[in-house]
């Protein structure tokens, strides 16, 4: 099979950087190059709230000479993600527009929860490794330069995922106006990361048993080489992670500048760094450490390769997003029962109109975890539940949405309970321009129209929540879409429900839904 030559390009908090690879079917991804060029973006952003026009001509030459590399190359695609530093930063379009008027570069900001998840990815691109490990408690520990992600797996499945704001970068910036001895600052970042773990603790972990921890991120990479004179790390118990630890509080910023082979100011983001992962070892309990030494850029090649069946991954990584979803749907006390059954009619219906709405594979899991999380309002107030749900859903980071998708979904799930409002729609103008593809907003209006019509019709099937219609079978002929039950009790709930849905659905769709009910002859 041809070899393709990818390039990818990570917009960090600290760094720019390039990655090459081959990718293959019959080879997987292979790194052939690799270049870093530190620059500190996420210092203008987390002090001033800008980037600076100085780092944007620094920036801006960077990614030029990046283009060049990937032109000697004939790079065949690349993708350049930019996260926390311009994420957060209020010039961020301005300097997009500026990268790519000097350099012919198209740099795309992600969010925190799809830069998390393609990380995941790339880990998961070690199969055997990877599948072994999760079976038991895992916690992958993420430690980026402005926050860290912290995603729980349990038998396999993911538990739970969160972002919390403990970047090795703006931890070192809160403290740099605190005059103490760097024993004293030690002390201080343990007990802020404390603080932050203390709450994960108490609402995440509870009697959860984590076994291994799988550590990633730029910092820890330097970290396990210089643990071992150089060489890589890949493993290492808790115990020996804490003699590591000691050594290294014991070393000034020119020594550990010295040992791990960086300048002075990355030199002063390592000590941040492992007194994170050494309070996550200690409150998980995990007594493994890996270290599979993944990039952001590792993980950008892991996602085209993917997207491109260049490379098969044997993880279903939708099955994490709605593992998440459940999860969530969980801590807010939704009903079991009428969630599963709602979750089972959405994709039911949309796959019985599949020839008629004309959205594919990535809406029919937005449209599952709507229904997932379609009464998550409740927890918080039975007077006004789509509102709370929407509040609930836009506050609440979902690993591997962007922000537009959890939008998309928030407003689906809000407009199952309300009149659907097209001159009302809670969107946010500042998404469409970060979001990845060219939809409008009248192109994300029509998708959420479709998506409620369909949450709403499954939502009426089981008014009484007792899952009556669970045998029922869906089909579209001669424009009506006839759903029909076996169940011999009493529907009148569910009719009448089915029938006040019913036309807002044929409004989207053009298809007047018949709800059927087959009695046996006695």
């Amino acid at each position: 099979m041809a070899i393709k030559i990818f390039a990818a390009i990570d917009v960090g908090s600290f760094e720019l950087e390039l990655g090459i690879y081959e990718i293959s079917v019959k080879n997987g991804i292979n790194k052939i190059d690799h270049v870093r060029h530190v620059i500190a973006l996420g210092r203008d952003t987390y002090n001033n709230g800008k980037i600076s026009y100085e780092l944007v001509e620094e920036m801006c030459s960077v990614i030029k000479d990046f283009a060049g590399i990937m032109q000697s190359y004939k790079v065949i695609g690349y993708r350049a993600y930019a996260t926390s530093a311009l994420r957060e930063a209020k010039n961020s379009q301005i300097v997009l527009d500026q990268v790519r008027v000097r350099t012919g570069i198209e740099v795309q900001i992600i969010s925190n929860s799809e830069q998390r998840f393609i990380s995941y990815k790339a880990i998961a691109s070690k199969d055997a490794e990877f599948s072994k490990i999760i079976e038991k408690g895992t916690a992958i520990v993420d430690v980026g330069f402005g926050s860290m992600q912290v995603s729980l797996f349990d038998k396999d499945a993911l538990v739970s995922t969160q972002n919390l704001m403990l970047g090795v970068l703006r931890i070192r910036e809160m403290m740099a106006d605190v005059q103490v001895s760097a024993k004293m600052q030690n002390t201080l970042i343990e007990e802020m990361v404390d603080n932050e773990l203390y709450t994960f603790r108490k609402v995440y972990l509870k009697d959860r048993q984590i076994k291994s921890l799988i550590g990633i991120g730029e910092s820890i990479l330097y970290l396990s080489r210089g643990s071992n004179g150089g060489k890589a790390v890949e493993r290492i118990t808790a115990e020996e992670y804490g003699e590591f630890y000691e050594k290294l509080l014991k070393m000034s910023v020119e020594g550990i500048s010295e040992r791990f082979g960086v300048n002075a100011e990355y030199a002063a983001l390592l000590v941040p760094a492992a007194i994170i992962f050494k309070r996550v070892l200690e409150i998980t309990g995990a007594d493994m450490f890996w270290i599979p030494g993944i990039r952001l850029c590792d993980s950008i090649a892991a996602e085209y390769a993917e997207e491109t069946k260049a490379v098969k991954f044997h993880h279903d990584f939708s099955e994490d997003i709605l593992a998440a979803s459940r999860n969530m749907a969980k801590r807010y006390k939704c009903h079991g029962p009428h969630t599963a059954i709602m979750e089972k009619y959405v994709v039911d219906l949309f796959d019985s109109m599949k020839k008629y709405h004309g959205m594919g594979k990535r809406e029919r899991l937005l449209l599952q975890i709507a229904a997932i999380l379609h009464a998550c309002g409740k927890f918080i107030s039975m007077k006004k539940p789509s509102e709370s749900a929407y509040n609930i859903i836009m506050s609440t980071e979902i690993i591997g949405l962007s922000h537009m998708e959890r939008e998309i979904i928030a407003n689906v799930v809000r407009y199952n309970g309300v009149e659907f409002d097209y001159s009302r729609m809670h969107l946010n103008e500042e998404l469409f321009r970060n979001t990845k593809g060219e939809l409008s907003k009248e192109d994300i209006t029509i998708l959420m129209a479709k998506l409620t019509a369909i949450l709403r019709l499954a939502n009426s099937m089981d008014r009484s929540h007792k899952q009556k219609l669970s045998d029922s079978r869906m089909n579209v002929k001669n424009g009506q879409l006839l759903v029909t039950t076996s169940y011999e009790g009493d529907i009148t709930l569910e009719s009448v429900s089915f029938s006040q849905k019913a036309e807002f659905f044929e409004e989207i769709f053009g298809i007047r839904p018949v709800l059927k009910q087959k009695r046996r002859l006695t």
